[in-house]
């Protein structure tokens, strides 16, 4: 058993009795995964009010990148409560496999925009360049994952799956909140920019031996 799925059963241990009060009460998975995005939204929210707010009170600034930070966490659980609740209350359908997938894009998108958008406004102009970087290497990663499927070819291999990236997103965010430091978020970016398009290169370097 690789850490992944280890962390994935100790999370479904902690969440399994709140996805059983959700079917009992009708909740639905594409419900929650519009709940997990509305989250990723305000967490766009407290970024661009860190980014305008930045010059004149840089120190709230900071404390709304910790928040932005914290929120990421709790709407990347919502992403996987709706897939635990699809699969537990017997309620999975073509269209909401098609409704997670283009909302993760659109969470990832918009939350990595808000970062990129404080780097510039704290004149870290290289830093938001690199955000940029790990934007395309994000979206990548998943496209070559869905290309691949399209070609019927799994293709779950890499470093920097979402899952990682949720976490290191929300954790650098958080400690440079705490901390005041901007390093950490830099470091956070740079960190999936290298290994989410190295992965993306991993994946279609996979296809490619599968295709042959």
């Amino acid at each position: 058993m690789n850490y992944r799925d280890f962390l994935q059963k100790i999370i479904y241990y902690c969440i399994d009795p709140f996805i059983k009060g959700m079917i009992k009460l009708g909740i639905t998975p594409n419900g929650i995964t519009a709940a997990g995005f509305a989250g990723n939204l305000l967490a766009l929210g407290f970024f661009l009010d860190a980014a305008i707010s930045w010059q004149q009170m840089p120190e709230s600034s900071f404390g709304l990148i910790g928040w932005g930070g914290f929120i990421i966490l709790v709407a990347g659980l919502f992403d996987m409560m709706d897939g635990r609740l699809a699969r537990m209350g017997n309620l999975s359908s073509r269209f909401g496999a098609l409704w997670d997938s283009t909302l993760d894009r659109y969470s990832e998108l918009v939350t990595l925009f808000g970062i990129s958008l404080v780097f510039i406004e704290a004149d870290w102009f290289w830093t938001g360049v690199i955000t940029f970087a790990a934007l395309v290497g994000s979206v990548m990663v998943s496209y070559v994952r869905a290309r691949a499927e399209g070609l019927g070819i799994e293709c779950k291999v890499g470093l920097m799956q979402r899952p990682e990236r949720v976490v290191v997103t929300a954790v650098a965010a958080i400690i440079t909140g705490i901390t005041q430091n901007l390093w950490w978020l830099a470091g956070g970016m740079t960190l999936i920019a290298v290994l989410a398009n190295i992965t993306a290169f991993w994946r279609i370097a996979h296809c490619y031996k599968k295709l042959k």
